[in-house]
């Protein structure tokens, strides 16, 4: 008889019973094994600037092939890409293989400047098996491997990809422990990401600001505080917020976002508004 097994992936290490999928939506007990569901099931590829996912400071002016998957380990109200993130992954969708999205990436090097893959647009984490062998083999082939993220994964996860990833883009939520149980993650667990991701590869940190929600001018400070204190050259994104999904609240006016942003340059130099 085939026994519950817990998924080690991130915080919430969901307990499933045989044919039980965890909180993600693409991790699944079949049969007593742990199977990423999702694993080569897009959700999109399209060959974007850097600067979208966003990055500044990283390759400014590269176009890079991006992929998206299905699921997400969080529940924000506000997710930009809820059509994605809060779905199971598309068995009806063809499934792809790590060597095809390889000879995409280098057919668009070739035609289109491509500079190699984005793992973006939903939480990629929880196809992190699927990132790590298609990483494995953009790397051999010259080109560079770019993370975008929530960070909510555990040590074991972080081993095995940190060495491929060439850059990483963080979405930290919020800067409260509160702010994270209320979204779903963990607030400690999206730190020490940042902290160990800032050890092996460029990194740049995102705040979506949303009114009412981590838009507290002692809290943008704090924040400012920290990341200057892994790496006083650490890059910023402060993004303004629309309503998306389940929030309906107004958008961030442009005004408290500049403010937001005057604040945290008391420690950081590089900071950008995003959607202004």
């Amino acid at each position: 008889m085939s026994a519950a097994i817990t998924c080690r992936l991130c915080p919430h290490h969901c307990r499933l019973n045989p044919g039980q999928t965890g909180f993600c939506r693409a991790r699944r007990n079949e049969k007593g094994h742990l199977v990423p569901s999702g694993y080569g099931y897009l959700s999109a590829m399209a060959l974007d600037p850097i600067e979208k996912k966003p990055f500044r400071r990283f390759m400014p002016g590269s176009r890079i092939l991006s992929i998206g998957f299905y699921g997400c380990n969080m529940r924000c109200a506000f997710c930009q890409n809820a059509s994605i993130s809060q779905t199971a992954p598309q068995k009806k969708d063809k499934r792809i293989s790590p060597r095809e999205i390889l000879a995409a990436a280098a057919d668009a090097r070739e035609n289109s400047g491509n500079i190699g893959v984005a793992y973006t647009y939903s939480e990629p984490l929880v196809n992190y098996e699927f990132v790590r062998d298609t990483a494995g083999l953009i790397r051999n082939a010259g080109m560079v491997n770019v993370l975008v993220t929530n960070g909510q994964c555990t040590d074991a996860v972080l081993d095995e990809l940190l060495p491929l990833i060439d850059a990483v883009n963080v979405d930290l939520k919020g800067f409260r422990p509160e702010i994270y149980q209320k979204l779903g993650g963990d607030f400690e667990t999206a730190r020490h990401f940042i902290r160990r991701a800032a050890e092996r590869c460029h990194v740049e940190v995102t705040t979506l600001i949303v009114p009412g929600l981590n838009d507290a001018s002692e809290d943008i400070e704090e924040e400012a505080r920290w990341l200057a204190g892994i790496d006083p050259d650490l890059t910023l994104h402060l993004t303004r917020y629309f309503p998306m999904y389940q929030m309906t609240k107004a958008p961030t006016a442009i005004a408290s976002l500049k403010q937001l942003k005057a604040i945290a340059e008391k420690h950081l130099e590089h900071i950008y508004l995003g959607n202004v």
